[in-house]
């Protein structure tokens, strides 16, 4: 039920519509003049307000006006006597949701609250379905269900809509820059400039003209002013990538942008303000490079307001199969070829790769198999011929266990239980802990495997 605030300085309307109002189970306050409407909503938060136009000194338009600017959503219902229906008219051209025109009957009151409520609701649930499409759109690029992703898409999603400056930590191919990206596109800035730079690829003096931009005749060759990324990115997002790669001095210089919000071109004498969001990510750990001075303690900190870290690919192995996947199904489409799944010993073989490249590394090989394959299906003659699989090797047995048991084959599925076994000196629960099963799933799959109960592992 709703909370309903009640203006009118009649005590015997607020009595009726106190009456009326709580019998239908709302909470309903009441307040005898505007002034004192405003310093209730100011203290409580209300669903629906109900107010006479004629009241002495703080009216009831005066009240519209007030309440229309501080709380634009609330729907705001007026009582307007038979003969000034014109001045309810004009309520609703400020903003008031409906009027009610006395002498009114109790339908008539339940029948105008009951549809401002319903406006409520289905403005509430046409937001609600905007930000989980919002979600959706933001993460539509990044495929994890893992609990390391899944950690990471939350604090993706709480710090996106803060000003805050992030720093995005992970190895070569995690996808760090989709992550930034998915912050830009989660946040209120998304429809501005997104502009990403690799900091990697450009010699110390270029990266400084590139970010600050220059004025004409500031070195050899600068023939026209040009206008430097953080410019450009005004109203937006910046996204660093490979920050740990910059020199001491272009450090301090990026610093002091960030302290002060503007920059000053090369060449120039004054300095301009912009608004951006800066997004830094690395595949060093800056920390470590911190300490033994590499990299300015003052920008890390700039920086590191919030860190995420990406796990590497063999640290999320269950999201394998549906990234894989993922790749076949885009490059299928790329390649106009209809591909419907890939077979269990390629999935194997991919399962088996320690992937050291990450993602990109697996997004190549995806791309490979789908030219080369000539059917409806990826199989492991697509596959590079180093990945193909050779069965899990015994140090790596547990670990893949937990994650990719319905993609190994049954021999290997049984030598992780006959290792889990032996580590544990035959101790069925700790074995079981250790395969991340429980104890009755490792009794049922024994028998499948016809492991005996009896067998001395000591």
């Amino acid at each position: 039920m709703a909370k309903i605030l009640v203006v009118d300085d009649e005590e015997y309307m607020l009595k009726l519509f106190r009456k009326i109002l709580a019998k239908e189970g709302h909470e309903v306050l009441s307040a005898d003049s505007g002034v004192e409407a405003v310093a209730l909503v100011k203290e409580e938060a209300f669903d629906l307000m109900i107010s006479d136009l004629v009241m002495p000194d703080f009216d009831g338009m005066d009240l519209l006006k007030e309440i229309k600017t501080r709380y634009p959503d609330m729907p705001f219902i007026v009582i307007t006597a038979y003969g000034t229906v014109e001045s309810a008219v004009e309520a609703m051209k400020t903003g008031a949701f409906d009027y009610l025109t006395k002498p009114f009957r109790k339908d008539d009151i339940l029948l105008v609250v009951g549809k401002a409520l319903q406006y409520c609701q289905l403005r509430d649930e046409v937001k609600r379905l905007r930000e989980e499409l919002k979600e959706r759109d933001g993460f539509k690029e990044i495929v994890g269900k893992s609990k390391v992703m899944q950690d990471v898409f939350k604090l993706v999603a709480k710090v996106a809509d803060s000003q805050a400056t992030v720093l995005i930590q992970g190895e070569s191919g995690t996808g760090k820059e989709l992550i930034a990206r998915s912050i830009h596109n989660l946040s209120g800035r998304t429809n501005k400039p997104w502009i990403a730079v690799d900091c990697g690829v450009f010699p110390e003096n270029l990266l400084q003209t590139e970010l600050f931009g220059h004025v004409k005749g500031a070195f050899t060759g600068a023939v026209t002013d040009k206008k430097g990324l953080f410019i450009a990115a005004d109203g937006g997002t910046l996204f660093l990538d490979e920050i740990g790669t910059i020199s001491p001095a272009m450090q301090l210089n990026l610093l002091r942008v960030l302290q002060e919000k503007e920059v000053r071109p090369i060449g120039s004498v004054t300095s301009i303000k912009g608004d951006v969001r800066i997004i830094a990510a690395t595949n060093i750990n800056l920390e470590e490079a911190m300490h033994e001075g590499g990299f300015r303690k003052d920008l890390y900190y700039r920086l590191a307001v919030v860190t995420i870290d990406v796990p590497p690919l063999r640290e999320r192995a269950s999201d394998i199969p549906a990234i894989a996947c993922h790749f076949m199904r885009k490059y299928g489409t790329i390649y106009n070829k209809n591909l419907s799944e890939i077979t269990p010993e390629a999935m194997r073989a991919i399962m088996e790769n320690p992937w050291p490249g990450n993602i990109r590394e697996l997004e190549n090989v995806m791309e490979r198999a789908v030219l080369l394959s000539n059917g409806p299906l990826v199989d492991e003659t697509t596959l590079p011929l180093s990945f193909r699989y050779k069965g899990l090797d015994e140090s790596r047995l547990l670990k893949s266990f937990k994650s990719t048991s319905k993609a190994i084959s049954r021999q290997a599925e049984r030598k992780a239980i006959l290792k889990a076994l032996k580590d544990s000196r035959g101790n069925r629960t700790r074995a079981a802990q250790a395969l991340g099963i429980s104890r009755s799933s490792l009794y049922n799959k024994m028998g499948q495997f016809g492991i005996g109960r009896s067998i001395n592992f000591g």
